[in-house]
């Protein structure tokens, strides 16, 4: 969410931002938050100046009351009556106001870095820089599914009768695998010098609204029926909101943090669920990174955070690239953001397994998370990391360590989490 101040003193500023994200119809909001928020310092302002009035009228009338003139008291008591009905309104009007203002101000969006390309969706993301060589081997790599279902891995029909299509069971080796992956990403971010937590897996809606735009909200999040209560899609949710309200010493910034949890998504609209593979399913497991910095440092944790998603891929021997998100991929709460993603032998393309975005102090500004200083209070910036997600990141492991037996290759960091396996090797 934007400063008010900012929007209201930069008003081309903020729409220009706007038509960079190809989100014209919210061109009239601008305006119209303005005209709002003068309101609302206006209606402040009188209510402000009867209150005033009402303290001094009621020392005048003790005063009376003190030198026995009663009728000049009663008189002024009469005049106090009369404006609480007008102060009333006054103060009614301006929750409404306030109300209003900080609506529309939720759905404008963050002010993009300069660097961030213009583009309408993510066709249109800039490739930019590749780590590891491509390979295509002289053999062929069966779909995902199919490895997973020869390693006697993958059960989706059973799932699909206890909850349905989206879901899925890992069985076996491949199980292991899977959270082998988890595992070593949960020490590599330790041995980073991060702190490893595990957040609880459902939060308020108050927190949701802090952390993400309404649309995502909307696409991506399960509720509790009859609870205040939503399932987190991402741990970035639960962990961000730890800090709400909080007012933290600059001495402890920053504050860097990998947490492990499962995620749930909806996985609606356009892209829709995988029938048969697990790229798009309602529920996986991620290993994520957070930081919470002082605004002048939030590029620099960027750059650190996407290099170091791509350093643990090429521990696992999985080519990746960093792709540059356009303007109109971004998420209305982002500053700037990338994707990086794996090599797939397959398809002989890359694909996503992970996303790096700062959001500069929106969502600090959304929760009032705001740090401490002898100069005066502000909010600090957010960012966040995925350091693999899962089973997105187990489809680029499999591929890309597949032989031409039809066996798999076990990556060596991930040897000591499988009781030193080396090799997958396919069932009859």
């Amino acid at each position: 969410m934007l400063d008010i101040k900012f929007l209201r003193e930069n008003p081309d500023i903020v729409k220009e931002n706007i038509k960079k994200k190809f989100q014209d119809e919210k061109l009239p909001l601008v305006d119209e938050v303005i005209a709002l928020e003068a309101e609302k310092r206006e209606t402040q302002t009188k209510a402000d100046e009867l209150r005033a009035n009402r303290n001094r009228v009621s020392k005048e009338i003790g005063n009376l009351m003190a030198q026995g003139k009663k009728d000049e008291a009663m008189a002024l008591k009469e005049q106090v009556t009369s404006q609480a009905a007008e102060l009333e309104e006054l103060s009614k009007r301006q929750d409404e106001l306030s109300e209003q203002v900080t609506k529309i101000m939720m759905t404008i969006p963050n002010i993009i870095d300069p660097s961030v390309p213009v583009g309408k969706d993510d066709s249109e993301n800039v490739e930019v820089e590749r780590f590891g060589d491509p390979v295509v081997p002289d053999y062929e790599i069966p779909y995902h599914a199919d490895i997973i279902a020869s390693l006697s891995g993958l059960d989706k029909e059973a799932a699909g009768r206890t909850s349905g299509e989206g879901f899925y069971y890992l069985l076996g080796d491949v199980a292991r695998l899977h959270e082998a992956m988890i595992a070593y990403a949960r020490d590599f971010m330790i041995d980073a010098g991060f702190t490893y937590a595990i957040p609880p897996f459902m939060i308020h809606s108050d927190v949701v609204k802090g952390v993400m735009s309404f649309a995502e909200m909307e696409a991506m999040m399960y509720k509790i029926e009859g609870e205040d209560l939503f399932l987190i899609g991402t741990s970035e949710h639960s962990m961000i909101g730890k800090f709400k309200g909080q007012l933290i010493g600059k001495e402890e910034l920053p504050i860097t943090l990998t947490s492990y949890s499962p995620c749930f998504r909806k996985e609606g609209g356009s892209h829709g669920l995988e029938e048969r593979g697990l790229y798009r399913v309602h529920q996986f497991e991620k290993q994520e990174m957070i930081v919470l910095c002082e605004p002048e440092d939030s590029m620099t944790w960027y750059n650190k955070m996407w290099k170091l998603t791509v350093d643990y891929f090429r521990s696992l021997d999985v080519p990746v690239r960093q792709l540059e998100c356009c303007s109109g991929d971004l998420a209305d709460l982002k500053v700037k953001s990338c994707d990086v993603e794996a090599w797939s032998p397959r398809q002989q393309k890359y694909f996503e397994v992970g996303s790096c975005s700062t959001l500069g102090d929106a969502q600090a500004r959304r929760l009032g998370i705001r740090v401490k200083s002898k100069d005066g209070n502000y909010f600090l910036h957010t960012l966040n990391n995925t350091v693999v997600a899962s089973p997105r990141g187990l489809i680029a492991v499999l591929e890309n360590n597949l032989q031409a037996d039809g066996s798999v290759l076990v990556p060596k960091p991930l040897q000591p989490y499988m009781g030193g396996k080396t090799v997958l090797t396919p069932k009859a």
